[in-house]
């Protein structure tokens, strides 16, 4: 009996030793413990990320962590810093799972995504990345980055060094260097694999190689991400192609910007979403990701028919000045004009960027084509398409979606926010809006002016639901122990500013972003601080094994 009252006592003493709350301490605790908090957010409603309703709660903050999640208020006096929260809300930093950051080690502080209310970007999609990815990731590190940055290892990337432009399977020994291109890159702290099937040369490649590949990438942890071979006409079998890579390799997929392209196709979500759910009943774990954009943005080549660009540039030039291929590429051109990209109007490509004559950025090809005396039909679009390809490519925004689909995607309990959008600067071409505006056009538009979603919904989807999908380790919710990643919006005024016709705006209404526990953005004022860090899975990932299931979405 003494043994116990002496052990009780000995708890007692060790609880009452650990409390580092200000009911816990004596009189003269201040001289022991200078400060409880380096940051005291108070007053604001805490949307913690799971989908849980919003509770008015003060956040502390110590070092890079959350330490104190409290529904009664905190004092005061015992933190360095207070941000006065009352009104507002405080929630996880978003995390977008589709970003392109090839600019980051020449625009590292990442303004255009921070301002946005962004504390982690997930690079390398499409099937584009970094590679070897260690020398990368190692020169983003010692540069600083502005937010927490992780990096998909890219298919076309890696065919592209192994068969560069080849139109044909890989051999047995070239399957095998990338198989080991891709254990490489996920060695070195990639979160997994991506592909961009509809681009040169990952067109080129059918479903085993793909599925060879991504095996390799489940065999470590990681994830699938898959640009859809095609998004227009041939929708549905994409969309089946990626479940079926999915089933075979036992990895987890995200159908990236999932959309539907071109009038012919406006509805199919319909089917998308039935399929989504179809394959998730029979053990395949697939997610969505979307912007919430009726317009999309790539490479003028998008229209050009892949076989006509297979070998290069070169080979391209070479077909284009035989009559008889000639011909054909611009039939199917006229084709994708009419039926994918093109929205079977010239108006509806805006021209974005166009190195070799930028006053024609912000304009239309149809407006090119009346510049140039031209009638302005889909086949002088074709042409000019053509003639661009020639002088060296061009980026474009295309108008081509209907937003019924992009309504009854976001609502989907699988479906999470991404942004699709790449570092940029104000004056930096004429790009789409999604680079500025991605998440509080969700918030602002979707939320509070559509209600298509609520707000604790939208917050998951921006937030514990990536960070879960992508197995992120003490990310994406609020609460006690994880990484103060926080970003502080104003539910009444936060919106999107930037337009198709003036793109470069920041957003109104998210007056706090804090990374890392620093903050990044003050009182709507972007600070520059580089308080992000470079997340290697393995690293900052759950352990391997563990499920990356992103939950049901509420």
């Amino acid at each position: 009996m003494r043994a116990h009252v002496v052990l009780l006592a000995l708890a007692v003493a060790a609880c009452t030793s650990s409390g580092d709350t200000a009911s816990s301490r004596g009189p003269d605790s201040a001289s022991v413990v200078a400060e409880a908090y380096d940051l005291l957010i108070t007053g604001g409603t805490v949307i913690d990320g799971t989908g849980s309703p919003g509770v008015r709660a003060d956040v502390g903050v110590r070092g890079d962590r959350i330490v104190r999640v409290s529904t009664t208020a905190l004092p005061t006096a015992d933190a360095a810093r207070v941000i006065d929260a009352t009104g507002l809300v405080v929630s996880p930093g978003f995390i977008d799972l589709h970003a392109h950051l090839d600019p980051l080690l020449r625009l590292p502080e990442a303004e255009s995504a921070v301002r946005q209310g962004l504390t982690t970007s997930l690079g390398g999609p499409d099937g584009g990345s970094p590679f070897p990815l260690a020398p990368y990731l190692d020169s983003a590190g010692k540069l600083g980055v502005g937010m927490n940055v992780a990096f998909l290892a890219g298919h076309n990337t890696i065919r592209s060094e192994v068969m560069g432009r080849a139109n044909r399977a890989p051999t047995a020994a070239e399957l095998a260097r990338m198989q080991a291109m891709v254990a490489q890159a996920m060695g070195e702290g990639a979160w997994g694999l991506s592909t961009g099937l509809k681009y040169i040369p990952g067109a080129y490649s059918r479903t085993p190689e793909v599925v060879a590949l991504a095996r390799v990438a489940a065999d470590s942890g990681g994830i699938y991400t898959s640009h859809l071979r095609e998004e227009g006409l041939g929708l549905i079998e994409g969309v089946g192609e990626a479940i079926r890579i999915g089933r075979e390799s036992g990895i987890p997929i995200v159908l990236t910007h999932h959309k539907v392209v071109g009038k012919p196709m406006w509805g199919a979500s319909v089917r998308t979403l039935a399929m989504v759910d179809s394959a998730r009943a029979d053990g395949v774990d697939v997610m969505m990701d979307q912007y919430p954009y009726t317009a999309t943005y790539t490479g003028i080549s998008i229209l050009v028919p892949a076989w006509a660009m297979a070998g290069g540039n070169d080979e391209f030039r070479k077909r284009v000045n035989d009559p008889a291929l000639r011909d054909s590429i611009l039939r199917e051109i006229v084709f994708n004009l009419e039926n994918d990209r093109g929205g079977g109007d010239l108006s509806r490509v805006q021209l974005a960027r166009v190195a070799w004559q930028p006053d024609l950025e912000g304009r239309t090809l149809r407006d090119w084509a009346v510049e140039r005396g031209l009638p302005p039909t889909l086949e002088t679009g074709a042409q000019l398409v053509v003639d661009a390809m020639l002088k060296g490519g061009a980026s474009a925004i295309y108008h081509v979606l209907e937003e019924d689909d992009v309504e009854r995607i976001m609502r989907h309990p699988q479906t999470m926010i991404a942004s699709d959008g790449r570092l940029t600067a104000p004056g930096e071409g004429h790009p789409h809006p999604r680079w500025y505006g991605t998440f509080p056009r969700v918030l602002a538009r979707y939320v509070r002016e559509r209600g298509v979603l609520t707000l604790p919904q939208a917050v998951h989807k921006m937030t514990g639901q990536p960070a879960a999908r992508l197995g992120l380790r003490d990310r994406g919710t609020l609460v006690e122990g994880a990484y103060a990643d926080i970003t502080i919006f104003d539910p009444a005024t936060v919106a999107d500013r930037a337009t198709f016709e003036d793109p470069h705006q920041y957003p109104d209404g998210i007056p706090y972003v804090i990374v890392n526990g620093t903050v990044a953005v003050d009182g709507g004022r972007f600070v520059g601080v580089r308080a992000g860090r470079v997340l290697r899975r393995g690293v900052d990932g759950i352990p391997v094994g563990t499920s990356v299931a992103g939950g049901a979405g509420r």
